[in-house]
């Protein structure tokens, strides 16, 4: 007793001391307790007994209790004779039932996680899941035992991977324990029906109930202890109607989301039957959460969806009711406008596979072929036009002086996860088609309004699927362009702040990207380089800009010769030593200027072209030799 009074007094300083000398001296007295053979008898003893001495801490002592259990059966559970485990066993099992009605899950969890590990020890004194088994029928039998049992239950798979991994040598022994635990999912099964059942005390703590039932089901599951259960029998599996009825239970809802995805990845009949009750989680819980914007039932149920689609992407292709519906749904969801882009971003995986299956299946037979027309290319055109407004920004990203631009590190994320699918996309639509949806609108006009945010949006998936669209060599109307670029460069330096800096940017990636065909299309390259120019001069968009200039003048030489863009173009030059570039955006622009000139047929006016760019390098040079 006074041992135990002693770890008590030590917890109690560790905990709640005001000076760090004295918490420092009682850690080091704990850490030595429980490496002593007495931490065996008095922590067991602190957990079983009724009558040890009172603090105002005793969750805490009791805590300190079961962890030092847990941590010696773990080290030194191979050690213990057959009666001692015998004995640690029938502590363990009094103490769950002790605090089983306590307000504390945690001690609980820490006393079955301590059991559990005992009894799979013990493997060479007999079975140890039988053991468990046994041990968890006559916990049923007192009053408030389900309890103890459902954490019993949840704690033995987790403590069961990490034994076999840790301490089976042998594929043999590892087998002998996975049998061990498959041999009694159905037990587990029926006991977690049973519970759902029941009705205890009802409200809060029926729903706490619900809850336990959800994790000890959940952890069974990921054990890979439920892909037994034959496709058939799926459908209307009790277990299944209770994880639908936690949906509808606002408490436990993410728990049988959890759940569901979980069971879907280790069971190939799942997709197929959740899929069946698409009606259900679209019109019951989808609808009315999207019309009052719950976000929380919203990213439930596109995180499902999706992984149905995932799961079982063969389903959809058939384009039965049930997969429309999915895809409806789905698309509702992209398009939902939260807070952040996670609801949206959920859903481009699904998309994403779903493409790819229909780019890399045999369209020879025709009702392939029409559902790809019918069905599926009207999904993704609407698709599109979801996610192009999801991409947007807004002006509560950009500072104040406008010359700073932070986006949320969540749409930054949803853009580089949108690539690969707008990709997808044009690839399935036609890059004609795509572009055709981009440039719908006409976007600028010198009499209205231009929607800058949209037009950048638009921008960026066109930059996106450059390489698509060059490859199937669509003849895209660049005029539209054109007209941005005319509009953006009659703006002054000082109107370049926040969203027009994006734009800006923007613009000289597609000119980048595009510029073979854009120096095609041009007749007069003044606007253009007096845009590059003035974007060269902007932080934000240097880079850009200066890679565009590059690009634009190795595919557009002839429009470069002329004397007035030699003019601009030797002005940008004459101004390098004003700006500070970073080394990489100084050799893109002196890389675009020194092709142009080398490339000007006249010699004359090469020489005097090189001799005005070059001539403040002279000055400096002058200014070193004077020295």
């Amino acid at each position: 007793m006074e041992l135990q009074i002693k770890v008590a007094q030590a917890v109690h300083l560790l905990n709640h001391d005001t000076q760090s000398c004295n918490r420092v001296a009682a850690n080091q007295w704990l850490v030595q307790f429980q490496q002593s053979d007495a931490a065996w008898e008095v922590a067991t003893s602190i957990l079983t007994s009724d009558h040890h001495q009172q603090f105002d801490s005793d969750y805490e002592v009791e805590f300190f209790a079961a962890q030092i259990l847990k941590r010696k059966i773990q080290s030194e559970g191979y050690y213990l004779q057959s009666e001692a485990k015998d004995a640690l066993l029938n502590a363990l099992l009094l103490a769950a039932r002790r605090f089983s009605a306590g307000p504390s899950k945690q001690l609980l969890t820490q006393i079955c996680l301590a059991l559990s590990t005992l009894l799979l020890h013990a493997v060479e004194h007999g079975r140890p899941i039988e053991k468990l088994f046994y041990s968890v029928q006559n916990l049923q039998s007192h009053e408030g035992g389900h309890i103890a049992v459902l954490e019993m239950l949840t704690v033995l798979p987790e403590v069961f991977e990490d034994h076999i991994t840790n301490n089976c040598k042998t594929l043999t022994i590892r087998y002998e324990y996975e049998q061990q635990l498959l041999l009694h999912t159905p037990m587990v099964i029926e006991f977690l029906l049973q519970q759902s059942e029941k009705r205890f005390g009802g409200g809060v703590q029926l729903a706490d109930t619900n809850k336990k039932i959800l994790r000890c089901l959940l952890s069974w599951v990921r054990a890979g202890c439920f892909s037994e259960i034959p496709a058939a029998s799926l459908p209307s599996h009790p277990i299944l109607n209770f994880i639908f009825n936690a949906l509808q239970v606002f408490s436990s809802f993410d728990l049988a989301i959890e759940v569901l995805v979980e069971l879907m990845s280790r069971n190939e009949g799942l997709p197929q039957a959740l899929l069946s009750r698409i009606g259900f989680l679209k019109e019951v819980l989808l609808l009315p959460a999207l019309n009052t914007g719950d976000e929380k039932v919203i990213a439930g149920i596109a995180c499902l969806m999706s992984e149905i689609g995932q799961t079982a992407p063969s389903l959809i292709l058939k384009a039965s009711p049930e997969a429309l519906i999915l895809m409806d749904a789905l698309l509702s969801c992209a398009a939902f406008p939260g807070e952040d882009w996670e609801i949206a971003d959920s859903t481009l995986q699904f998309w994403s596979s779903l493409a790819g299956c229909i780019l890399g299946h045999d369209l020879s037979g025709g009702g392939d072929r029409k559902n790809i027309q019918e069905v599926f290319l009207p999904a993704y055109s609407a698709l599109l036009d979801a996610l192009l407004l999801r991409a947007q920004v807004n002006d509560s990203m950009f500072n104040d002086d406008g010359e700073t631009i932070d986006l949320p590190d969540g749409l930054v994320q949803f853009r580089m996860n949108l690539v690969e699918l707008l990709v997808d996309i044009c690839q399935l639509l036609g890059s004609a088609a795509f572009a055709q949806k981009i440039f719908l609108g006409g976007w600028v006009s010198f009499n209205v309004q231009v929607p800058w945010k949209e037009v950048e949006a638009k921008l960026f998936a066109l930059n996106v699927v450059a390489e698509v669209v060059l490859k199937e060599g669509a003849n895209l109307d660049f005029s539209v362009l054109i007209e941005l670029v005319t509009i953006l460069s009659n703006r002054t330096s000082d109107d370049l702040k926040g969203l027009m800096l994006m734009v800006y940017k923007s613009v000289a990636d597609i000119i980048s990207s595009y510029s073979k065909w854009i120096s095609a299309f041009l007749t007069n390259g003044r606007p253009l380089l007096l845009f590059l120019a003035t974007g060269i001069s902007k932080p934000f968009c240097s880079n850009a800009s200066s890679c565009a200039l590059r690009k634009f003048c190795e595919d557009a030489c002839a429009i470069m010769h002329e004397p007035s863009n030699l003019e601009i173009l030797i002005w940008i030059g004459e101004k390098l030593e004003e700006r500070h570039f970073s080394l990489e955006d100084e050799e893109e622009v002196v890389g675009a200027i020194t092709f142009v000139v080398g490339s000007v047929p006249n010699k004359e006016l090469k020489n005097n072209l090189l001799v005005r760019l070059l001539s403040p390098s002279y000055e400096a040079i002058g200014k070193l030799v004077s020295v």
